[in-house]
């Protein structure tokens, strides 16, 4: 299944809202920089589907606030 994301770094709070079936909007404390942001918005969307942080992955935009991510459903 794949999802798409629009991502802030930097923000106060991390938080993750789906606006619909497939579309969500993320927002984390870690920057840019390093791949903390990324690794936190995996985090949080593996919790969101309740599966391990190994069953998701970012396809595109890795360096960019849009994502598409994948997620391995069982």
């Amino acid at each position: 299944m794949y999802i798409k994301a629009r991502v802030a770094a930097g923000a106060r709070i991390d938080r993750l809202t789906q606006t619909s079936k497939d579309h969500f909007e993320i927002s984390v404390k870690e920057k840019a920089e390093r791949n903390l942001a990324n690794m936190k918005v995996i985090e949080l969307v593996a919790c969101h589907y309740s599966i391990p942080k190994g069953k998701v992955r970012i396809v595109t935009g890795h360096h960019s606030a849009s994502k598409i991510m994948s997620i391995e459903v069982s």
